[in-house]
């Protein structure tokens, strides 16, 4: 059984940063195409960026780019979401998901139910 514990969320200024990790057991995140989403209140979940299986290839929402960059640490089975000049509008609850493969693919995805396995979500909260 695979699993994703998210963490890192908290509360931070505009123009703040943050990195939310995700670490997952149960496959090795080599074999996973990942992703994070996000869900405000009142709003559908969203995607946010994915990143490949083989680490090749990066999809990002138009919202984050220039600004959220996804890495993985492989001796640390974690993926990496870090956030920089937050805004009041990138306040939601992040949530990591994997979509576990066999294949060395370059695809990323980007829709919700392309992936098997989420986390518990965490909250970031960024103050105007």
């Amino acid at each position: 059984q695979v699993q994703l514990v998210e963490s890192g969320g908290g509360l931070v200024q505009a123009g703040g940063s943050l990195r939310l990790s995700c670490a997952v057991s149960g496959r090795t995140i080599s074999g996973c195409a990942m992703g994070w989403f996000r869900q405000a209140p009142g709003k559908e979940r969203e995607f946010v960026i994915a990143l490949s299986r083989n680490g090749d290839s990066t999809g990002y929402a138009d919202f984050v780019k220039g600004r959220f960059t996804i890495s993985r640490d492989h001796a640390k089975n974690t993926v990496y979401l870090q956030m920089n000049s937050l805004k009041p509008e990138d306040t939601a609850v992040y949530y990591c998901a994997a979509k576990p493969g066999f294949t060395n693919s370059a695809n990323y995805y980007t829709a919700h139910y392309d992936y098997d396995y989420w986390g518990q979500g965490t909250q970031v909260t960024v103050s105007s």
